[in-house]
């Protein structure tokens, strides 16, 4: 997103607080990918991120007077939607591998290109889903979605030493799981 992108971000919410029903509804709709992406991520499981990407945007929707305009509103946004999906996660107790859910004939319908790509996908899905959820959610915040160290922390209400230390920890995993022991070479930023 660009600055002009978080302006009108800031507008739109701040006009939504105000009760313009319009400028709610293009805040949403500039969000909800973006949200569903974060709760698909943390909670591996399609039907569970759906039911969290649904409580998120009410939460949006229905605290955006509570917006102050101290962090970006994608920022709070994210904050929202990884706890909608944290709280997903403990409600359930569940963590089903999201492969169960491919159609049979989902692998044979691409090239050889897409196949090895929906496979990654799902090894990394699947690896992912084996973190505990305050790692896969700082993980995912970074790897997937690009934010930085402290955004990171203030979407989770946690320092910024935790964030690097829940990263670090959650790729240590990840490599384990998925074979490659070779430590990442990213600088904190």
């Amino acid at each position: 997103m660009t600055d002009d992108d978080h302006d009108r971000d800031d507008d739109l919410a701040r006009r939504a607080s105000r009760g313009d029903t319009g400028a709610l509804d293009a805040l949403l709709r500039r969000h909800t990918t973006l949200v569903h992406g974060v709760c698909r991520r943390i909670l591996g499981n399609p039907d569970d991120a759906l039911d969290a990407t649904q409580e998120a945007l009410l939460a949006i929707a229905t605290r955006v007077s509570t917006f102050d305009g101290r962090a970006r509103f994608s920022t709070w946004a994210y904050r929202v939607a990884t706890n909608a999906a944290l709280d997903e996660a403990r409600r359930r107790g569940r963590r089903p591998l999201p492969a169960e859910h491919l159609p049979e004939d989902g692998l044979r319908a691409g090239t050889a290109g897409t196949d090895s790509a929906v496979a990654d996908r799902l090894d990394v899905d699947a690896a992912l889903a084996q973190l505990t959820p305050e790692y896969r959610a700082a993980v995912a915040l970074r790897d997937l979605v690009g934010m930085d160290y402290a955004e990171i922390a203030d979407v989770l209400g946690i320092p910024a030493g935790t964030v690097r230390s829940r990263i670090s920890r959650g790729r240590a995993v990840l490599a384990d799981l998925l074979g490659n022991r070779e430590p990442t070479s990213e600088h904190p930023t």
